[in-house]
């Protein structure tokens, strides 16, 4: 099992060769296709370890050997509750060292009893019960985008979570919302976050970040109003 002590994996209902990859390594596989949420899916994965430490990657994520061997020393060292870990992202090929993506820090190693994930649909967090929480120097790597298709995909999906989770918190939106906060997802990713140096691939993640606003603001228009109708017509 290399270097951890437990493998484990929540499967959302992959018609690939997932499970049989996964196989090889675990018997640890759980398969929950009522989806609520990535939160969700992480906490039902975390209610089955059994560790004192919990290392959290996603299915697109990687542990360099220099951020194995770092984990390993604080974990045998540390009475830190939980770390922060900085994300290196591939955006069509390339690694992304600005636009906001990096060093793009996020907290993944953590003591079992000590912390959980948030409950929410997309962008799910770490809670730790503390304060205090270390940093780690060596990044994860993310192959978070390999192809365009995979960008407009994740766009198309990501925008409909983040609308359905602001509807439920209440949040409210417009066609004016969708133009101001999608304009301003770009200028804050290509000229604030000196996403102009990540060159070529800056600029195309500048645009798809802008869209990905633009159109979240659009869904969770259209869910505010199609709910107003549907009171309405309940009310005839």
């Amino acid at each position: 099992m290399a270097w951890c002590d437990e493998i484990i994996v929540v499967d959302s209902g992959s018609t690939d060769n997932t499970i049989k990859i996964c196989q090889q390594f675990t018997d640890k596989i759980f398969i929950n296709k009522d989806w609520q949420g990535f939160g969700y899916q992480k906490n039902l994965a975390l209610a089955q370890a059994t560790g004192k430490w919990i290392l959290s990657i996603d299915a697109d994520e990687q542990i360099p050997k220099a951020l194995r061997q770092e984990i390993e020393q604080v974990i045998s060292h540390s009475d830190l509750p939980a770390f922060r870990i900085p994300r290196l992202s591939c955006y069509c090929g390339k690694l992304i060292q600005h636009s906001g993506w990096f060093p793009d820090y996020v907290t993944r190693l953590f003591q079992r009893e000590k912390a959980n994930f948030s409950n929410d649909l997309v962008h799910e967090k770490v809670q730790v019960s503390a304060d205090k929480v270390g940093t780690l120097k060596n990044s994860i790597q993310h192959n978070s985008f390999t192809s365009l298709e995979e960008v407009l995909n994740k766009v198309n999906d990501y925008s409909s979570a983040n609308a359905q989770m602001h509807y439920e918190k209440g949040k409210t939106a417009n066609l004016k919302k969708a133009i101001f906060h999608g304009l301003w997802a770009f200028i804050r990713t290509y000229l604030l976050r000196a996403g102009f140096l990540d060159g070529r691939e800056g600029f195309m993640l500048a645009v798809s970040n802008a869209e990905g606003t633009y159109y979240r603001y659009l869904k969770l228009m259209y869910l505010q109003e199609n709910a107003k109708n549907k009171r309405n017509n309940n009310n005839l």
